[in-house]
């Protein structure tokens, strides 16, 4: 199950109270104040865990309370903090409020960020002795700890990001280039979840490739599977548009109208990136022209930045890999800069 949408509540533990105690010893005639400080609350801490791949992983408990402190003790003993509760979620994972205001951006791997604070643990007695009150009997309640409603929206962060429509062919792609296993049939929407696969693109060498769900007209403003899967491509280095250039109605073309329909699907597709954030098109792409084993689909000539493959027959995978490498690479440098 794939799961990028999550509301959970955080409840961060209570600091322990103050202790109000004297000193009794024997022979000590002026004992005095020894109450200690109550013990701070447990904080709630979400931890961007690269073994975490999705918001499912994290369990059905919705509610992730934290320890609170242990009340101070006499002789002065502190109470103990109360224990830390670490939640571990996918790397990618973004934190809001109920307003939808931005808190964390969980996207790096180990990345740790204190969703509730531990309330702070009571003073005891020992710290309100005046020279006119000797012997108080005063001493501070812990403090509540943090509570929030939040949240949590997972984007995937791969290197490259399959854009297409449905049955362009990608979730075969993905399967082609990697040991990813997504759903696969003849039918629209197949792919309902993004699927991650590893390509190897050499000896010690590899990189993330991310199966987005097809895209239809109108997905920026929410038709289909719309914004649900649009906000992984945000995260993705490069993008790879899919295009499948055979006439579904079986009619015979010249290469020069399969070209153009590799265009214009093209156009489409970034149009709709462009529509739900401009900044998309700026990411580096290429294209792939799928299921060439049907026959010859275009002059290369005719479609520069395209690759001519096919997931099905295991063909032109070597030249596609070798080209989205070294995009790969060019992204990283420039994130690097």
């Amino acid at each position: 199950m794939f799961l990028d949408e999550s509301r959970v509540q955080v409840k961060a533990g209570a600091g322990g109270n103050g202790c109000v105690a004297f000193r009794r010893e024997k022979y000590v005639p002026f004992g005095g104040p020894n109450g200690g400080d109550g013990g701070r609350g447990g904080h709630v801490i979400f931890h961007a865990d690269p073994q975490i791949q999705t918001l499912y992983d994290i369990g059905t408990v919705r509610t992730f309370r934290a320890a609170r402190g242990e009340h101070g003790q006499g002789s002065n003993c502190t109470g103990r903090n109360g224990e830390d509760l670490i939640v571990r979620v996918p790397v990618g994972t973004m934190v809001k409020d109920e307003e939808g205001q931005i808190l964390a951006d969980l996207s790096e791997p180990e990345q740790m960020w204190i969703a509730g604070r531990g309330g702070k643990g009571g003073l005891g007695n020992q710290h309100f002795a005046t020279a006119r009150n000797q012997v108080p009997r005063k001493a501070l309640p812990g403090l509540p700890g943090e509570e929030k409603e939040l949240r949590l929206e997972l984007k995937m962060v791969a290197d490259v990001g399959l854009v297409g429509y449905p049955n362009a062919g990608k979730s075969s792609l993905l399967a082609s280039l990697s040991r990813a296993t997504p759903r696969i049939a003849d039918y629209p929407f197949t792919t309902l979840a993004p699927s991650l696969g590893i390509v190897q693109a050499g000896e010690g060498y590899s990189f993330v490739m991310a199966d987005i769900p097809g895209l239809i007209e109108g997905a920026a403003q929410g038709k289909g599977l719309g914004h649900q899967f649009l906000r992984h491509i945000e995260r993705t280095r490069v993008l790879l548009f899919v295009v499948d250039p055979w006439d579904p109605t079986g009619e015979d073309e010249s290469e020069e109208q399969r070209a153009q329909r590799v265009r214009d699907a093209v156009k489409a597709l970034r149009a709709e990136l462009e529509a739900y954030h401009p900044r998309l098109l700026q990411k580096p792409w290429l294209v792939a022209v799928n299921k060439v084993d049907l026959g010859r689909v275009v002059d290369p000539k005719l479609l520069p930045r395209s690759f001519y493959v096919s997931a099905q027959a295991h063909t032109g995978l070597k030249p596609l890999v070798d080209g989205l490498w070294i995009e790969i690479g060019k992204a990283r440098a420039a994130a690097e800069e």
